[in-house]
């Protein structure tokens, strides 16, 4: 993940100087452990300021409004209680080339601040401090003690001290080419090490960016450049440092991130804070999507297979249960020609009640006939005991076991974060398996339930254009039914199949053709558990045919009524290979 550096800061500062100082500040909001956004309005204006901290994505930028929500932090609590109604005064890096901005809040434009809001975007050591007129710390994202940093603690009541200077030369406009490749030749390496050694205040992506707009590669020795690259090179590094001392920035698209410079040749963003508010959604989407589906992916793993083998072992154990009635009959048999028993006996041979023929019988040589006799008794009454207590244990394991392959169904439906509706329905699995009591988790707060969005839905087409809704995960399935279905849809799943809930969106008095239901049929075996095979039996049925039973868990409906068709997934998967936009996200 790109992190912030120092030029992308200076184009944040001067933006936000330019737009949003002098603005109020209406409320503070912290949207997670690492990011807060603080409201503020101008004469012509609002909008959310988000403040970041994050270690891989500690960034200062105009955001999205925050979600709805209680906000608990205690860190957003005094911010509030000190910020707000106050005017944001004035933006300006607490010294030069430092990755620190001052947020100056004051109780009008022009008067002196009275609080300093400090954002320090230095990676790991990203930090939010608000201090006092006197520069006094009042409170911090990060409470540093001493025995955690001996350079640079940061507690309550500290005063608050600048980070530590930047050792390296900084870079100077006035600074001469001749004494400038004197400094980056110095010690010979490749381009990229030579330039962040010999200079304070560069990143990795920045030099990258000098050098490919000089036509040359990181990796370059320094021995095979001519005079001629050497004077390419400067002029890049020259228009660079023109550029943050006008205040000159053009944020764009990068391979592999973004830029705020006009060389890098990328398409071209609306603002900064646009450019930065998308990749780094992205990129943290990214990142938690990944962490999320990896956690569900290793607990349904781990529940799964324990579930099976108690189901496996529940079947034995009814199979077995299914012997009693063979052991009772051995019993009567003995019972019946006991007389025949004489001592040493192995085995008896008997003739059947029912067909007369003769059957062998295996007895035990320490047993006389009747006690063999009561012995398979008492198994038979074991083993019928056994039947009666083991059947409802094998229907509860098979019943959990249909759940958890629904949602295991659902799982492998998002393969891959394509959209923000890729995080929002793993975060919906994750949340029911913890409302289930499958999983932990320190994001999940209950009482969790946000309004049904169409949105949300896959959305598709029949080729008649009728719109079709498909569910994400067992929520959504719920919803289709519960919320959004009218009595004129049509709603469709594999039979006896996990997989998703389709719902086939119809008008009053509309009637689908044959081609548009065995399209839905297509759809629902495509989004379910037999993707694979050649043909899949569908159901489909009025919504008002669908019920959710009293008790049952999310996502498990019964039905009546329905009408049964072959679905192809393979057309689908065909369709959508001939056409990648097919599907209407």
């Amino acid at each position: 993940m790109q992190p912030v550096d120092f030029t992308t800061l200076m184009a944040l500062c001067h933006s936000l100087q330019a737009d949003w100082v002098p603005a109020r500040c209406e409320s503070v909001v912290q949207i997670d452990t690492t990011t807060l956004a603080l409201g503020l309005r101008t004469l012509e204006r609002r909008g959310w300021l988000t403040i970041s901290w994050h270690p891989q994505a500690a960034r200062l930028h105009l955001g999205d409004a925050p979600p709805k929500g209680q906000d608990t932090f205690t860190f957003s609590q005094q911010l509030k209680h000190q910020l707000n109604q106050l005017a944001l005064v004035a933006i300006a890096p607490v010294a030069p080339w430092e990755r620190a901005i001052d947020l100056q809040f004051g109780p009008r434009p022009g008067d002196p601040p009275q609080w300093h809001l400090y954002v320090e975007v230095m990676g790991k050591y990203s930090n939010v401090i608000l201090a006092n007129a006197q520069n006094q710390i009042v409170t911090a994202a990060h409470q540093v003690s001493d025995q955690q940093s001996r350079v640079r603690p940061i507690q309550t009541g500290d005063p608050y001290v600048l980070p530590p200077a930047i050792l390296n030369t900084l870079p100077s406009l006035q600074e001469s080419q001749a004494a400038w490749q004197e400094r980056v030749t110095l010690v010979p390496s490749t381009l990229k090490k030579m330039l962040m050694q010999s200079y304070g205040g560069l990143s990795s992506s920045l030099v990258r960016s000098l050098l490919a707009a000089a036509h040359l590669t990181p990796d370059q020795p320094a021995e095979t450049l001519t005079q001629a690259d050497w004077d390419r090179l400067f002029e890049v590094w020259q228009r660079w440092l023109t550029a943050l001392d006008q205040g000159q920035f053009y944020p764009g698209w990068a391979e592999p991130g973004y830029t705020v410079l006009d060389w890098d040749g990328g398409a071209p963003a609306a603002d900064v804070h646009a450019l930065l508010n998308q990749y780094y959604g992205r990129e943290l989407n990214l990142q938690q999507f990944d962490r999320i589906k990896n956690q569900i992916q290793q607990k349904l793993r781990g529940v799964l297979d324990k579930l099976r083998q108690k189901a496996s072992t529940f079947s034995q154990r009814l199979d077995q249960s299914a012997q009693a009635d063979q052991y009772r009959q051995q019993a009567d048999l003995l019972m019946a020609y006991s007389h025949r028993w004489q001592p040493g006996l192995t085995q008896i041979t008997v003739e059947s009640f029912e067909t007369g023929e003769p059957i062998t019988l295996a007895i035990d040589p320490d047993k006389t006939a009747i006690q063999q006799a009561q012995r398979l008794y008492k198994q038979h009454q074991k083993l019928k005991r056994a039947k009666h207590a083991v059947a409802p244990l094998l229907a509860a394991a098979q019943a959990e076991l249909a759940y958890l392959e629904q949602v295991e169904a659902a799982l492998t439906q998002i393969p891959t974060y394509d959209e923000p509706a890729d995080l929002e329905a793993l975060i919906d699995i994750r949340n029911e398996l913890v409302q289930q009591g499958y999983m932990a988790s320190p994001d999940y707060r209950p009482g969790d339930s946000r309004p049904a969005k169409t949105e949300a839905f896959r959305h598709w087409h029949t080729p008649d254009g009728l719109p079709v809704l498909v569910g994400r995960n067992n929520r959504q399935n719920d919803l289709l039914i519960s919320t959004v279905a009218t009595d004129y849809d049509l709603w469709f799943h594999t039979q006896e199949i996990p997989g998703s809930h389709v719902l086939l969106r119809l008008e009053a008095g509309q009637v689908p053709s044959d081609r548009d239901l065995h399209y839905v049929a297509d759809l629902a075996a495509y989004f379910s558990r037999a993707r694979q095979a050649d043909q899949v039996p569908v159901v489909y049925t009025q919504p008002r045919h669908v019920y959710k039973p009293k008790g049952a868990r999310p996502g498990m409906v019964i039905y009546k009524q329905e009408t049964v068709l072959w679905g192809q997934p393979r057309r689908i998967e065909q369709a959508k290979t001939a056409q990648p936009s097919l599907e209407m996200a």
